[in-house]
């Protein structure tokens, strides 16, 4: 176990790198980056470290998991700068989109939770030869006008292909799934833009089934950000106190 640094420690590049588990070029890089404070120099322009670029250090390994490596680099040479608040306002803004995150997650398993399964085409509301919905059918079996599916369109919501010998709009089984999950989205007060986000992640899952599967492990990685980021805040808080 490494020995606890005291305040009138020097410590070398070697030394600093050794205790994080990094490489010395490491080490200088984020120094040049402003993730730490500048290094002292020997007679001979080597550098020195002391427990405050330790604890510098350990902020910003603390803060990327929760916050990224961009973000936390910046949070660094903000602090590292003197502005503070500047500071602050980065990190607002990486808990606003992790509650954006959890925002879109519940919103999907709301969803997912209310919709009924689907139900099998009116005699006559299939393309014909095409396996497809025509728009009208598919919005009085919605409950909302052909208006607002085209809406939809126009949002990415819904990416019908057009029929080649009508140029009519033909939905398939995708766009009836997406429909309905904005359907049921719309009713929950979440606006288009909202919802584009719900969309793609149905979509990147490849359906509505398998997206189900892969919830519990966005909500893993959601929970383990937020405590992550109660973990850089901790040592970020310590590494400004240890600055004065």
């Amino acid at each position: 176990m490494a020995r606890k640094l005291q305040s009138g420690d020097r410590l070398r590049p070697v030394d600093l790198a050794r205790r994080h588990g990094l490489s010395t070029q490491a080490v200088r890089n984020y120094e040049e980056a402003g993730i730490l404070p500048d290094a002292g120099r020997t007679a001979h322009g080597y550098r020195t470290y002391t427990p405050l670029h330790a604890r510098a250090l350990d902020a910003f390994l603390a803060l990327v998991p929760g916050h990224g490596h961009q973000p936390a680099a910046s949070i660094m040479r903000a602090v590292n700068r003197g502005a503070v608040d500047e500071a602050y306002r980065l990190i607002d803004e990486s808990h606003a989109q992790l509650l954006d995150d959890r925002r879109t997650l519940r919103a999907v398993e709301e969803a997912l939770r209310d919709l009924a399964p689907t139900p099998l085409p009116a005699p006559g509301a299939a393309a014909p030869g095409s396996g497809g919905r025509f728009v009208g059918p598919l919005a009085a079996e919605l409950d909302i006008r052909p208006a607002t599916l085209r809406k939809w369109e126009r949002a990415g919501l819904v990416r019908p292909r057009r029929d080649p010998l009508t140029g009519y709009r033909v939905y398939d089984e995708a766009d009836v799934r997406d429909a309905r999950l904005a359907r049921q989205l719309r009713r929950g007060g979440y606006l288009l833009e909202q919802i584009g986000p719900v969309i793609a992640q149905v979509r990147a899952a490849g359906g509505l089934e398998p997206l189900e599967a892969t919830l519990r492990d966005w909500h893993g990685r959601v929970s383990a950000r937020g405590r992550a980021m109660l973990t850089g805040a901790a040592e970020l808080e310590a590494y400004l106190r240890e600055r004065g």
